[in-house]
C-alpha cells in the first residue's frame, strides 16, 4: 500500500490480478474485432488508466476518443442526473465503438449515455468495464467485457476515486467512508 492508504482498509485486488484480467480481455477484444474500425472511448476520469493499459493489450490497430460524464458529484452514490460535460471530437458514423469504463453499478450513466450514441449510426457499440457491481444496478445494463464482478464494497484506486483523490493507486482497495 501506499502513504496514502491510511483510508484503505484492505487491497480488496491486487495489481497482478488488474494487469493478468486487463491483457485476458485484451486478447478477447483484439479475436472480436478483428479487421473491424474500433474506436475505444474512454468514460472520464475513471476509465483513463484502464483504457491506456487495455489498449496496449489489444494488438490489432485502434483509435480512442473520451467523454466526460458525471453522475456522482463527489459523492458516494449517483445523483440519479447525467451530465455530459465534454464530448466526442471523432465522428463514430460507421465504427465499432467500446465505451471502456472503469465501474458499472448503478447502470444510469451508460442508460443515457448509449442511446445518445445510438443515433450517430455507429456500426456497433458494445461496453467494457473492469468493475461490474450487479448488486447496485437500478437499470438493466448488458456488458459485453467484465473484468471484474465485485461486491457492493465502495472502491478506490486504478482510476477509481473518492472525491478526485486515489486514482493514483495501482491496486483497488476498499475504502472506508
Amino acid at each position: 500500500m501506499t502513504a496514502c492508504s491510511n483510508k484503505i482498509s484492505q487491497v480488496y485486488i491486487p495489481e497482478d490480478k488488474i494487469k493478468q484480467k486487463v491483457a485476458e480481455l485484451g486478447k478477447i477484444i483484439s479475436k472480436d474485432y478483428e479487421n473491424k474500425d474500433l474506436l475505444l472511448v474512454g468514460i472520464l476520469k475513471g476509465s483513463v488508466v484502464f483504457l491506456s493499459d487495455l489498449m496496449r493489450e489489444i494488438s490489432i490497430p485502434v483509435s480512442i476518443d473520451f467523454m466526460t460524464v458525471s453522475s456522482y458529484k463527489n459523492s458516494s452514490f449517483s445523483s440519479g442526473s447525467v451530465d455530459i460535460l465534454s464530448d466526442l471530437s471523432t465522428d463514430i458514423s460507421g465504427k465499432d465503438v467500446l465505451i471502456v469504463e472503469d465501474i458499472i453499478d448503478s447502470g444510469i450513466t451508460l442508460s443515457r449515455l448509449v442511446p445518445m450514441l445510438e443515433k450517430r449510426n455507429p456500426a456497433s457499440i458494445k461496453l467494457c468495464t473492469l468493475l461490474d457491481k450487479p448488486d447496485r444496478r437500478k437499470i438493466d445494463i448488458n456488458v459485453d467485457y467484465v473484468g471484474f464482478e465485485i461486491e457492493n464494497k465502495f472502491i478506490v484506486g486504478y482510476g477509481l476515486d473518492y472525491a478526485e483523490k486515489f486514482r493514483n493507486l495501482n491496486y483497488i482497495g476498499i475504502y472506508n467512508l
